[in-house]
């Protein structure tokens, strides 16, 4: 071989012993930030449906249609709540509402600063029961037939949620009942 042919070979053992320690620098480095990332996923925000909404009445006491806006709302949980530590937003077809509950007991309710709702019925004591109901009158057209519903309560003293309904709710024919009635052969 000649000369020429040589220098035009390209093969450094030095070049080649210095990429291999840069390549696997690197990838040691990116193995322990895999290894090392903290999770940035953000917390599951479904609340269960604890304080559920079983009805909304659009209608005045005679069945006259004038949007009432009167809500019932049941402790369907095993749980007995402590009034005066619960407050309640209210959201309409997605937009928080201005009539912001800051207490769900009946007699501080009286008291507050409360805008959009008349009055909280129902509850008698400090307690709300499992099983209790209450009902509270919005504004008459706060809502109207059509309009989805969300109701949270949170704890006041760690302002964290406890529960979370949407009205009206889901009807139990998912996509899964339609499968099994409808597609699966086997379930006729």
């Amino acid at each position: 071989m000649s000369s020429i042919a040589k220098k035009n070979e390209a093969t450094s053992p030095v070049i080649g012993g210095i990429l291999t320690i840069a390549i696997t620098m690197v990838l040691a480095v990116l193995i322990l930030l895999l290894c090392h990332i903290p999770n940035f996923a953000l917390p599951d925000t479904e609340a269960p449906a604890i304080f559920k909404i079983t009805n909304i009445r659009h209608t005045n006491e005679n069945g006259i249609l004038n949007y009432d806006s009167y809500m019932v709302v049941i402790n369907s949980g095993e749980i007995t709540y402590n009034t005066q530590n619960l407050y309640a937003k209210t959201y309409r077809n997605g937009i928080l509402l201005d009539s912001v509950i800051t207490t769900m007991n009946g007699h501080d309710f009286i008291s507050s600063h409360h805008f959009g709702i008349q009055y909280i019925v129902g509850m008698t004591g400090q307690k709300w029961n499992s099983q209790q109901r209450i009902g509270i009158d919005f504004k008459d057209r706060t809502f109207h037939p059509d309009d989805v519903v969300i109701f949270e309560v949170y704890d006041i003293t760690t302002d964290q949620i406890i529960s979370r309904d949407t009205y009206p709710h889901k009807t139990e024919h998912d996509a899964q009942w339609f499968y099994h009635y409808f597609i699966n052969h086997q379930a006729v």
